[in-house]
C-alpha cells in the first residue's frame, strides 16, 4: 500500500512539473513585456518632461482628472496637477487650460472640482474648457486632439504617470511636453500609484501600436 501510494504521488509530480515550469515562462512573459512597455514610455517621452521653470511654451495645457474629496475638493494628487498648471499660466507658459476627467465619477465630480478649484485660486474662466467626457488618459489626449482641435499642448502629471500621458498624446497627434506634478501624499499612495502606473504601460503601449 505504501509503495503505491508513494508511486501515485511520485506520479502526481512528474505531472505538475511540466504545469510549474509553464506557469514560470508565462509569469517571466508578462514581467518582460510590462518592463519593456515601462521602458518604452519613458524613451518615447525622455525629451519631453520637464518642471515648470524648463518647459517651453503652449498655447494649452491639459490637466487630466483624479479622484476628489467626499466634500468635492481636489485629492492631492489632482490638487498638485492644477496648482502647476496654475503656475504654468503664471508664468506665461500657457494661455489656456483643458480640464478633462469624468464628470460622474465614483469619487464625484471631477469637472466640477478642478474648475472651482481654479477660479478660487483667480484663474479666468474665460481661459478654462472642459471635456466630461476624459474617462481614460488615452480618450484626454484622443478627444483633446478631435474634439477640441488642440494640435500643440502641455500635459501636467505626477511622474508616475507623466511618461505614459506624453507618450499617448503625442500617438494621438498633439506635439506634447509634459510637466512634472508635485503630490503631497502618504507613502502607500505613492506605492499604489507606482505599481498602478508600471501595470498600465502594456496597455497603453498596445493602444498605440494599434493607432499605426
Amino acid at each position: 500500500m505504501k509503495g503505491r501510494m508513494a508511486e501515485e504521488h511520485s506520479g502526481t509530480r512528474r505531472r505538475l512539473r511540466p504545469i510549474a515550469r509553464a506557469g514560470l515562462v508565462v509569469a517571466g512573459g508578462l514581467v518582460l513585456v510590462t518592463a519593456g512597455a515601462n521602458i518604452a514610455m519613458w524613451t518615447l517621452s525622455s525629451d519631453h518632461r520637464s518642471d515648470v521653470a524648463a518647459a517651453p511654451s503652449a498655447p494649452v495645457v491639459i490637466v487630466p482628472g483624479a479622484r476628489v474629496a467626499t466634500d468635492g475638493t481636489p485629492m492631492a494628487y489632482l490638487r498638485g496637477r492644477l496648482d502647476v498648471a496654475i503656475d504654468l499660466v503664471e508664468a506665461g507658459k500657457a494661455e489656456e487650460i483643458l480640464l478633462s476627467g469624468d464628470a460622474g465619477g465614483s469619487s464625484g465630480d471631477e469637472i466640477a472640482s478642478m474648475l472651482r478649484y481654479l477660479l478660487d485660486h483667480g484663474i479666468d474662466p474665460a481661459i478654462v474648457r472642459s471635456d466630461r467626457a476624459g474617462l481614460s488618459t488615452r480618450e484626454t489626449c484622443e478627444r483633446a486632439k478631435s474634439m477640441f482641435g488642440v494640435d500643440r499642448a502641455i500635459i501636467v502629471s505626477q511622474y508616475q504617470h507623466l511618461p505614459r500621458a506624453v507618450a499617448l498624446c503625442r500617438a494621438a497627434g498633439i506635439e506634447t511636453d509634459g510637466v512634472v506634478a508635485y503630490c503631497e501624499c502618504r507613502q502607500v499612495t505613492e506605492i499604489r500609484n507606482n505599481v498602478r502606473e508600471w501595470l498600465a504601460a502594456p496597455k497603453a503601449a498596445a493602444e498605440m501600436l494599434l493607432r499605426r
